[in-house]
């Protein structure tokens, strides 16, 4: 999750870098179509400023999202007209009705802290599912996959407005230690640098599946999709 500060950038970075929120939510619909059926309705969890979420509206007939930070939420609300997204912790929220589906993307997952906010959160997740519905979440790295000292690079241009991300991610004490730096360019306000740090949880597989466990869910890992970090779908 970036800072309030940085979010006006986000969408430009990923989308610049290759992400395809589009062909993410095929797969992620497919995957729950051959184990659930078609979905009525969905749930995205950490949603951000809604990059998969605009997609998932076009495929099933109820769409809402969650999000802990507001800037992001105000940036969704802009983007999703007529989508509610709610303002919530996923550790602990309650909306007051199930969904088919609640998805968790983009390894959001891993900004808990620990094992037991890990099962607070499938524990919320699962109470907000339907009997047979299903919970898809992707995860970060796991710790054996993790590569310490990773260096990521990209610039990004959209018309006059030029973007430059470099970050360097470490491991400590079981959580990805990330520094990310932004040097941001336009015509009216010249070159800014900001830097944004974050902590990511390496939870091991055996954590997560011992979370969605103890949340009643069924539970199955797929590597490689939606992304190299794979995919854990479970159903209730």
């Amino acid at each position: 999750m970036y800072a309030d500060g940085h979010v006006d950038v986000y969408d430009l970075v990923y989308e610049g870098r290759g992400k395809d929120y589009r062909k993410e939510v095929d797969q992620v619909l497919g995957l729950v179509r051959e184990r659930a059926g078609a979905p009525d309705s969905l749930l995205d969890v950490a949603c951000g400023t809604g990059g998969h979420l605009r997609y998932f509206a076009e495929q099933v007939r109820l769409v809402e999202g969650l999000e802990i930070s507001p800037s992001m939420i105000a940036a969704a609300r802009r983007r999703l007209s007529g989508i509610q997204v709610h303002h919530g912790d996923m550790k602990g929220f309650d909306l007051g009705r199930s969904y088919s589906t609640v998805v968790c993307m983009f390894s959001s997952i891993g900004h808990l802290r620990d094992t037991g906010e890990l099962g607070a959160a499938l524990k919320a997740f699962a109470r907000h599912v339907v009997p047979g519905g299903t919970v898809v979440i992707e995860p970060w790295w796991f710790p054996e996959d993790f590569i310490d000292g990773y260096i990521a690079a990209d610039v990004v241009r959209d018309g006059d407005r030029v973007v430059s991300r470099v970050s360097h991610s470490v491991e400590r004490n079981g959580f990805t230690f990330m520094e990310i730096h932004f040097l941001m360019a336009g015509p009216d306000t010249g070159v800014r640098h900001s830097v944004d740090r974050q902590e990511i949880r390496l939870f091991r597989r055996t954590e997560y599946e011992a979370a969605f466990a103890e949340a009643g869910l069924g539970c199955e890992f797929l590597a490689d999709l939606p992304s190299r970090r794979g995919v854990f779908i479970g159903t209730r």
